[in-house]
């Protein structure tokens, strides 16, 4: 028997009593664009899964190969009509039994999925303001690189951005650099260079990180760099903004004090949908 909510109930009612993702966090996960039943960056998503998985010990089933993921999230976005435009989490998880150390490495999955407004991405010319989260810090290793489920760092400081009418926050690793935004990675343009933290900083490995990294270096007279960034930095910017695959480039127009133009922010969001659409 458990007690659940002050109500005492069969040990088998409820799913999260053994799940070791409910548990220890102990599992990883990748969030998907779907467009007319695609996965955006397949390659790039199936791939980051594997390394996350074989970074934390999990076993990589024979049959998980890329056709294999590719097909259950796609199955299921059109079992719920939404192959059109959709997202889509697939969180991979150890399955049951031990304690912090498990009693085998095997693992399960979850998929769900929900529709998106829109296929091609945009800009959303409204406000955007940030500040600094300070009470806790991202630690320079590997494992902040990866999507795990001990996100309690991210859920905290969305808190005290809702709190504080801010639309975002950006995290400051143990070095106190800045190196990432709460839903992903965040670049930085001052006068003709466009700066992004490198992975070593703690940053995640962001698949639209890698996407506008590429698109940028195509872009004549603009320097694209990986450079650790100071907060002392973000007061002398010409622009800020933040990258994910679902919002593909959300413009940063203040923080603090300062406010930033948009306009390497447009010409990116016009080069990233002129990419997808010919992919």
């Amino acid at each position: 028997m458990i007690n659940f909510n002050g109500t005492i109930i069969p040990n088998n009612s409820n799913s999260l009593v053994q799940n070791r993702a409910f548990l220890y966090g102990d599992a990883v996960f990748e969030t998907v664009k779907i467009i007319d039943a695609k996965i955006l960056f397949l390659e790039d998503h199936y791939f980051r899964l594997m390394s996350s998985m074989r970074v934390v010990r999990m076993e990589i089933p024979m049959n998980f190969t890329m056709e294999y993921f590719e097909k259950q999230i796609i199955d299921l976005a059109k079992a719920k009509n939404l192959e059109n435009s959709a997202r889509a989490r697939i969180t991979v998880f150890r399955n049951e039994g031990g304690y912090y150390l498990p009693v085998n490495n095997t693992i399960s999955f979850l998929i769900n999925a929900e529709s998106l407004e829109n296929k091609l991405y945009s800009i959303d010319q409204k406000e955007y303001q940030v500040d600094l989260y300070t009470d806790f810090y991202v630690t320079k290793q590997l494992l902040s690189s990866i999507k795990t489920t001990n996100k309690i760092l991210n859920v905290t400081a969305s808190i005290y951005a809702n709190e504080n009418d801010l639309d975002n926050c950006l995290l400051l690793n143990d070095s106190k650099n800045v190196v990432e935004a709460l839903q992903g990675n965040v670049f930085m343009l001052k006068g003709n260079k466009l700066i992004t933290p490198p992975i070593s900083e703690g940053c995640l490995n962001g698949v639209m990180r890698k996407q506008i990294l590429a698109l940028a270096k195509k872009i004549e007279n603009l320097e694209v760099v990986e450079e650790i960034i100071s907060p002392f930095d973000l007061q002398k910017a010409d622009e800020l903004f933040i990258t994910n695959v679902i919002k593909g480039i959300q413009p940063i127009s203040k923080y603090r004090k300062k406010e930033y133009a948009t306009d390497l922010a447009n010409i990116l969001v016009q080069k990233l949908n002129e990419f997808i659409s010919i992919a």
